[in-house]
């Protein structure tokens, strides 16, 4: 019974959906053929001329076309639902564009109620004659009827609408009657351009543009559609095909039956040429009322759709619709106010251009973000559309904008910038996502594209970065290892958070996703910038090393393994620090850099001014000194450490001397990095201790010793944490020339190779060139001698004839000699350029995008 009664519901829902021509067709052409073909066209022709006019119909249904090809392969791509143009940018662009465009939109469609109204009650008040029947008061009246129209809902709409068409159908059947009638050639002919003098092509272009803004109306209507994915592209194709005829069409026939002068000043042109030009009026009438009564049908749909995002809470009140078509009854309500707002405004000439611009913003916003979706090269983004091609998309963006910077840059950079606004509101009071969109998409492409330009280029010193794999399975000391983490990595590396479950079988998965949660839980609470990574494995000992070496993508991999120091209890079995000693020897030997972290959790809380703090780095002159030092600078890109002092201290002997002195702190200051410095007599780990047991953390060298992490000073490094309070020790697997130039470097050697190359190159093209004009010599000695001895001539003559061909034959050998040991030589630098390049010579790969 249940069963039976759901499905009657879903039948009468359906049973209330539209069809192609009702909900898209209908309500985009009679948009589309509205107030501007009958009333503004003629200007347009009769200013501009037969030839200018037929560009601006061109350029501007130019627009209409790439935006609806955009249209239709996003309606493919997709299950459309309510919201139309929002709905599209939304789930494609994300929630700040589609919500910013949305709320516009619906601004705009509902003044835009008015501006047709006001239309209809003047042309009313005109045929009317009578001082009481003003263009405001029939405005208002069309208002309330509109109003009842939309409340009853779509399917009550759409049937008005079928008799407004039937009234525009006559008018234009009456005008092409009367223009076919009274065509004149020669008179067209002389219509083909206007006189010089008149309005500019982009004001007239201005002026006729609103006449195409129409074609998307369909798509306001898609949560009332039976099948959007089908609908939209064929409805708005045909209303588009249509129209496209009809104004090409009308101009045409205006330019063969009017002189320019009458299109120009009589805006009721149409009438003379029509054969009734009562039908004229009617379609005027009927033109108006038709594209108020597709705002309002799109209008609500549009608010009803961002309430039910929950986009903007405060306008949640109007998601609820009425009736088998969820019909949006409470937006209607308030669309009606804001049209009557509008009408009751007077002047509207400002607001009008704004509308105008902003749905320019809409198409261009549509088409970019079809660009947008194809250009993520998704796998998911499959239209059914055939005749895409993301280069349309684009076009259409761009031919959007230009329009909009050509009709008026003023309001254009004014609808811009509400949208902005807007946009940049949404970006901090939005919550988290409630739909998938394109962000993603473009993100992993991003990196995609970027992961190939790193590997094309060679590494550099300057370019270097921590990448962090910070393991802890201890929830109570994650947090302060995390936060050590972060503040290294600060705003130019990488950290991700390890964790190992011990685990296998069937709840190997389930173990690791809850696992997975919980570390993401950790760095959500403390507003960490880092990647959750667990992994199942018996003990960290037999995962440490695959993880280290396989952990990343392409040229990006770990560089730096960070852990804590042992526990209370791990510190008093010497066993299991014998065991993690040796499992940190393992990654170093990989690569990695080892940072054993002993935090203060006073510190780790921010309570401390930074203004006070001390950071305290022990130098030995090497890797692991400029390691520390470079680290140590990195904190204070952080908040609460960009105050922080740096103190060098060191106690190397090669350093105690004044020119040991000056040449440390010259490194430092050619490094870039403002620390004090401090040499020492000597040191041990008393000395450690006493001075930097105030310091707020402590760079400290160590190094392995029989799978012992012991100090600078050759003692266990776990006696002088004791002393400690956050400390890390550190061994540096990489050398890093805080100090490289640009010229230096993998880059810099690689380029002498080139320069190697192309100059054996050049030695060898030389030598080359050289054994053949030698050889050229020997052969023409040689046949000066043959004719000497052809023709007996003179012995003097014959012998100076042979030396010559002997001194040719020697020149010839040595340029011979010459030219292979250049060729050895090219060779060589050859290999040589192929070792330091082995890309090379390989086939770059092409990218369709």
């Amino acid at each position: 019974m249940k069963q039976k009664l759901n499905a009657g519901v879903i039948e009468e829902a359906d049973s209330t959906k539209l069809g192609t021509f009702g909900g898209v067709f209908t309500p985009s052409v009679l948009t589309i053929l509205g107030i501007i073909l009958f009333l503004r066209l003629g200007f347009v022709v009769g200013s501009a001329g037969l030839m200018k006019a037929l560009a601006i119909i061109g350029i501007a249904n130019g627009i209409s076309v790439l935006t609806s090809i955009s249209l239709s392969a996003v309606a493919t791509n997709l299950k459309v639902k309510g919201g139309g143009d929002y709905y599209l940018i939304s789930r494609t662009l994300g929630v700040e564009f589609g919500g910013a465009l949305g709320l516009v939109l619906f601004l705009a469609q509902s003044v835009s109620i008015a501006f047709y109204c006001i239309g209809f009650g003047e042309a009313v008040a005109a045929l009317a004659g009578q001082a009481a029947v003003t263009p405001q008061r029939v405005a208002v009246a069309a208002v309330a009827l509109l109003f009842v129209l939309a409340w009853k809902g779509a399917d009550v709409a759409t049937r008005f609408q079928y008799v407004v068409m039937a009234f525009l159908t006559g008018a234009l059947a009456s005008f092409y009657a009367g223009g076919f009638m009274r065509w004149d050639g020669a008179l067209a002919a002389a219509n083909w351009s206007a006189a010089d003098g008149g309005l500019g092509f982009w004001v007239l272009f201005a002026i006729f543009f609103p006449a195409v803004t129409g074609f998307t109306q369909g798509v306001s209507m898609s949560g009332d559609l039976k099948d959007p994915a089908r609908s939209l592209p064929l409805g708005t194709f045909l209303a588009v095909g249509i129209s496209i005829l009809v104004y090409f069409s009308v101009a045409v026939l205006f330019a063969g039956a009017l002189p320019l002068d009458i299109l120009r000043e009589d805006y009721n042109a149409m009438k003379q040429v029509a054969v009734w030009g009562v039908l004229i009026d009617a379609g005027v009438v009927a033109a108006t009322l038709s594209s108020a009564m597709a705002s309002f049908l799109g209008a609500p749909r549009i608010l009803q759709s961002l309430a039910g995002d929950r986009v903007f809470p405060v306008l949640t009140f109007f998601e609820k619709g009425y009736g088998a078509g969820n019909n949006p009854r409470r937006a209607v309500v308030l669309s009606a106010a804001i049209a009557l707002s509008t009408i009751a405004a007077g002047n509207l000439n400002v607001i009008a251009s704004v509308v105008s611009m902003f749905f320019l913003i809409s198409y261009g916003l549509l088409n970019y973000a079809t660009y947008f979706e194809a250009k993520t090269g998704s796998p998911s983004f499959r239209p059914r559309f055939r005749y895409f091609h993301q280069r349309l998309s684009l076009a259409g963006a761009l031919a959007c904008l230009g329009v909009m910077l050509a009709i008026d840059p003023v309001t254009g950079m004014l609808a811009v910038s509400i949208l902005f606004a807007i946009y940049q509101y949404l970006r901090r009071t939005a919550g988290p996502a409630r739909w998938a969109d394109s962000q993603r998409s473009y993100h992993l492409q991003q990196i995609r594209e970027h992961l190939k330009g790193m590997a094309e280029d060679p590494e550099h010193p300057r370019d270097w970065r921590p990448h962090i794999l910070a393991f802890s399975n201890d929830p109570a000391r994650r947090q302060h290892l995390l936060r050590l983490a972060d503040w290294i990595a600060g705003r130019s590396g990488f950290t991700t958070a390890v964790r190992v479950v011990e685990a296998s079988g069937g709840r190997m998965l389930a173990l690791q996703a809850d696992a997975e949660e919980e570390l993401r839980r950790d760095i959500a609470r403390q507003g960490l910038s880092a990647f959750p990574r667990v992994v199942c494995a018996p003990d960290l000992e037999s995962v440490l090393s695959t993880l280290v070496q396989s952990h990343g993508i392409g040229p990006l991999k770990a560089n730096t393994v960070l852990i804590n120091w042992f526990s209370a209890e791990s510190e008093r079995d010497p066993q299991r620090r014998e065991r993690m000693n040796h499992i940190l020897r393992g990654a170093y030997r990989l690569g990695c850099n080892i940072l054993i972290a002993s935090a203060n959790e006073e510190l780790q809380t921010g309570d401390e001014p930074a203004a006070g703090r001390r950071i305290d780095i022990w130098w030995q002159g090497d890797a692991t000194g400029r390691m520390s030092l470079l680290l140590a600078h990195l904190m204070k890109g952080n908040g609460l450490w960009e105050d922080a002092r740096l103190t060098v201290f060191c106690a190397e002997e090669q350093y105690r001397s004044e020119e040991g002195r000056e040449a440390l702190a010259r490194e430092i200051e050619d490094a870039r990095i403002v620390a004090e410095l401090e040499i020492l007599e000597a040191a041990d780990a008393h000395t450690v201790a006493e001075r930097s047991a105030e310091s707020d953390m402590v760079f400290l060298p160590f190094r392995f010793r029989n799978d012992e992490i012991i100090s600078l000073f050759g003692n266990p490094a776990f006696e002088l944490m004791r002393w400690l309070a956050s400390t890390v020790l550190i061994q540096a697997a990489e050398d890093i020339d805080l100090d490289a130039e640009p010229e230096s470097g993998e880059a810099a050697e690689r380029a002498e190779v080139m320069d190697a190359l192309q100059a054996a190159g050049q030695r060898a093209e030389k030598a080359g060139k050289d054994a053949k004009a030698a050889a050229a010599q020997v052969e023409k000695a040689q046949t000066k001698l043959t004719d000497l001895l052809s023709a007996a001539g003179e012995e003097n003559a014959v012998r100076e004839a042979e030396k010559a061909v002997k001194q040719a034959l020697q020149e010839s050998d040595k340029a011979s000699r010459r030219a292979a040991k250049a060729a050895a030589k090219l060779e060589l630098a050859e290999k040589e350029a192929a070792e330091s390049d082995p890309a090379a010579k390989a086939e770059p790969e092409k990218d369709e995008n």
